[in-house]
Parts: structure tokens; sequence; C-alpha cells
């Protein structure tokens, strides 16, 4: 089986979703849109799409012209039975594909964040491998209302939109649980400015928040990377 993955942006890294498909032993296709344009057309030889995030906004069609392909792509795949998965950008385009408003400059979160199952996100095949309250990687400035006909997963006390699903097999997910330890310490040796000006002096900081809330992150984002791939 292969799946197909979308990155938005130079430097992405597939962390705990990398791992879990790995271990399950799937091809990958990768596809660089904010490169080339390039997006797969449909779900036709794929067991799966997986969207990652961005520096950009889920409205930024000015800049990055394939978005409202990409936010109809998701929602075609979810519709036609696909498995989807949108995690941070990628969960704010697949909000835009459901017709849902982007809310862009109104949630700014970063570091390790606590989070919450909701009663939903209990029964859930995929938020029920985490435990009721877990930790998160958040990196964003932009959140979205929820589509219709979502069900919410998992919130925040400042975001309350972190986590749902539409139909059976196509999940939006606000917070980076793929960003491992190693992940994050890529994005501060690669990204220094960009960390610096989302939270200043969080860099200085960085080994003491990992020491203390990264390995239940680390096991919450494989958990919930295995459940997903699970779906597949």
């Amino acid at each position: 089986m292969r799946v197909a993955l979308v990155e938005n942006t130079r430097i992405t890294h597939h962390g705990q979703v990398g791992v879990a498909l790995h271990e399950a032993g799937l091809m990958v296709d990768t596809f660089r849109p904010h490169a080339d344009g390039r997006l797969p057309e449909g779900p036709e030889g794929y067991a799966g799409l997986v969207v990652f995030g961005g520096e950009q906004s889920a409205l930024d069609d000015a800049r990055h012209p394939y978005l409202p392909r990409l936010a109809r792509l998701m929602r075609g795949w979810g519709e036609a039975g696909g498995a989807v998965l949108g995690i941070c950008l990628g969960a704010q385009v697949l909000a835009r594909g459901h017709g849902a408003d982007n809310r862009v400059g109104a949630a700014r979160e970063f570091g390790w964040c606590a989070l919450r199952r909701t009663a939903a996100g209990a029964a859930d095949p995929v938020l029920s491998a985490v435990p009721e309250a877990f930790v998160g990687f958040q990196w964003h400035s932009d959140t979205f209302a929820l589509p219709p006909e979502a069900v919410h997963l998992a919130e925040a006390d400042a975001v309350a939109h972190q986590a749902y699903r539409i139909g059976r097999r196509a999940y939006g997910i606000q917070f980076h649980f793929e960003a491992s330890r190693a992940v994050v310490s890529q994005w501060a040796v690669q990204l220094p400015g960009d960390v610096e000006a989302m939270a200043p002096g969080w860099l200085a900081e960085r080994e003491a928040h990992a020491a203390r809330h990264g390995a239940e992150a680390d096991a919450a984002g494989l958990a919930l990377a295995r459940a997903w791939v699970g779906l597949l």
C-alpha cells in the first residue's frame, strides 16, 4: 500500500507519523506543492492522504495558489471514504474544504501544551489511543470553526478546536503530534529565528521544557500516529 504525503513548506519532518508508516511497511509518495504546485490526482492507488503543516495560512492563496485545490482534494478524498490526516495547517485546510471559517492570527500557541479529549474523543478509534489528559506540541497562530458535520475530539484552554473527525476516516489535528523531541530539536536548529519570534526566550529553556513534557508528548504522538495508520 502507498500513502500520499503533502508537504507545505521546505522544512517538513514526518516525525511520529513517519515512524508509524514505516512500522506498517507502507510506501509513500511525497508531494511538495509549495515548490511545484503538484498534488495527488485523487485517492486511487493510495491507502491514505497526510497533509502536514506550514508557515502560511489556509487562506494564503496569493502566495500559494494550490491551497484551494488542496482543500477540495482533502474534502473529496474523505467523502470518497479515503483516510485523511491533516496536521496543523492541514487541519485548517480540511476545515476550509468543508466550508468552515479560518481565523487567521486569532489563536497563538507554542511549545508543549496540555490537551484534553472530549467525550466523543474517548469513543473515537484514533483519539482513544491517548489518555483523557495528554500533552502535545503546538506551533500556530491560526484556528478555524468546526465544519457542521465534524465531530469534536480534543480541546485546550487557549484554543478549543484541537482535533476533529469528518465522516469515518478524515481527521484534522491542530497540534503537532508528529513532533517528537528529535523533531523539535531540529526545528530549534533549523528555524531559530522563527521560534524566537513566536516565543521569545523559549530556545534558552527548550531542554528544560523537553525534560518535563517531551517523553509524555512523544508517547501520545506515536500512539495517535499508530492509531490513524491502523485505519488504513
